[in-house]
């Protein structure tokens, strides 16, 4: 499909909605082709219009803009921006017969936007707006006010001196084919591990000294990847050592170290894990169905998994998440079905669902492999929020990702009182985050203000190690970030 935009400047947003539509590779042009379908939106003043070729047949909307429709939010540019994209999302809705339950809204974090909408105007009208103004289903906008609803007092109880520490530990057994890591799991990025683990020890050294000059207070840890177990349990003790000596532990709120794969995590590695103070971990099966893990690239059966959520019980682990795809190439709404019923049995305090994202490359875009529709994973999300709602299962928080199936959602399930603090501080940046490892970007959150800025460390481990000099000169503006505001 080809997307050509003329005379304005609501190119992401336009593409990321024929994306829904359209989940394979979409190329931007200048020019309509010949003989290819397209989409062409165009902005002649105040004149909105989308143009669409599918199949052959041609179809085309046009309308003048009636600026008195504004909201009070709106400035002419952000109107004008939801008029093409509703006009794109009507048009296509009738040719497809298909209807984005999350309408236009592409957004990474809708609770965030109900929350703000609902503050400044209250919340039946950012409600209404949801579903009028950006074509909502009503089903997603509940969710989006349920989420939003039990995020608040997390993030009310969230300080201005109060932070999160996030510590990247970036390799993997096997690459995941819907993953697009791809230099993280081979044999020479493993032989980093050793000198990558030297580093990333000196670098909590360093984060610590400075948390601690600034006399800012830690309120949770997460260890994530990657797959942190795929470190030894000698190497997993000397990382969570050097945030032991370097961090005030005790008095953190929630402690979590994704154990991730059952692949990698043993009995071993999860007595380091919960004699150093971790209170939640995570154990990410995807799916409970042979045929869909080996058509995904895990090495793994779903009987290892139970294995692995035993032994966890039995060292003591008494808050355990639990990672789930909607959508995965090979499953079905009846395979998926089983999947969830088997979480449910298991009874974690967590439950994340995720939707399939098509990520540029990971094998199941560069192979062009067959994948669900977004019709089969709204089914999926539907039968998920039906069977865990009956489960004792609550939102409690939500984002989304680009290139997600049908632009649909992720998810957190909670029991009562096992919400992830840090899942929240991270997705609604309500407080500062300080990041360390390959790939960790430090969200500086100003006190009193929704002033962000980011601090970017190197992407892959190599780069990583080889800049490190340069990653611990950055960090000398986490200071000047908070001088500013102090």
């Amino acid at each position: 499909m080809y997307l050509i935009n003329k005379n304005h400047k609501f190119h992401y947003e336009m593409e990321n909605l024929l994306r829904v539509y359209f989940p394979e590779k979409i190329t931007i042009s200048e020019e309509i082709p010949e003989n290819e379908d397209y989409c062409l939106t165009e902005l002649d003043g105040s004149t909105v219009s989308v143009t669409v070729r599918l199949l052959g047949k041609e179809y085309s909307e046009s309308k003048v803009a009636d600026f008195s429709e504004k909201n009070a939010d709106d400035t002419d540019e952000s109107y004008l921006e939801r008029k093409m994209a509703l006009m794109m999302f009507e048009l296509l809705s009738e040719i497809t017969e298909y209807t984005p339950p999350w309408g236009i809204l592409t957004g990474v974090r809708p609770a965030k936007l109900m929350s703000n909408l609902s503050e400044a105007h209250g919340e039946d009208w950012a409600k209404e707006y949801f579903v009028s103004e950006l074509k909502v289903s009503e089903d997603k906008t509940n969710l989006a006010v349920s989420v939003a609803q039990k995020e608040a007092p997390i993030i009310k109880a969230s300080q201005p001196d109060s932070y999160s520490l996030y510590v990247s530990v970036p390799f993997c057994p096997t690459r995941c084919s819907y993953c697009s890591f791809i230099s993280h799991s081979n044999e020479s990025a493993k032989k980093l591990i050793p000198e990558y683990v030297e580093k990333l020890c000196e670098e909590l050294a360093v984060t610590g000294k400075i948390a601690k000059e600034l006399q800012l207070k830690l309120e949770s840890i997460y260890i994530g990847g990657g797959t942190p177990s795929v470190l030894t349990a000698e190497q997993l003790k000397r990382v969570t050592d050097a945030i032991s000596s370097n961090f005030d532990v005790p008095s953190v709120r929630e402690y979590t170290i994704e154990a991730g794969r059952p692949d990698s995590t043993t009995k071993e590695k999860l007595e380091v894990m919960k004699n150093c103070g971790c209170t939640r971990i995570s154990i990410n099966p995807q799916t409970f169905n042979d045929d869909v893990l080996k058509e995904i690239g895990r090495n793994h059966s779903a009987q290892m998994t139970l294995d692995c959520f035993s032994e966890a019980r039995e060292v003591g682990f008494t808050n355990i998440n639990t990672d789930l795809i909607a959508g995965l190439p090979k499953d079905t709404l009846e395979s998926y079905e089983k999947t969830l019923s088997k979480a449910i049995e298991l009874s974690p305090e967590n439950i994340t669902v995720h939707t399939l994202a098509l990520k540029r490359s990971s094998n199941i875009v560069t192979e062009s492999r067959k994948t669900n529709s977004g019709i089969v994973a709204a089914e999926m999300l539907s039968l998920t929020q039906k069977k865990l709602t009956e489960a004792g299962y609550v939102p409690y928080y939500m984002y989304r990702q680009s290139k997600c199936l049908g632009n649909l959602e992720n998810v957190g399930w909670t029991k009562a009182g096992y919400e992830c603090l840090y899942n929240v501080y991270m997705m609604e940046e309500c407080h500062t985050v300080l990041a360390v490892g390959a790939g960790a970007v430090i969200k500086l959150k100003a006190p009193e203000s929704k002033e962000i800025e980011r601090i970017f460390n190197y992407k892959y481990p190599y780069e990583y190690i080889s800049g490190f000099d340069e990653i611990i000169r950055r960090k000398e503006y986490i200071g000047e970030f908070y001088h500013k505001y102090r």
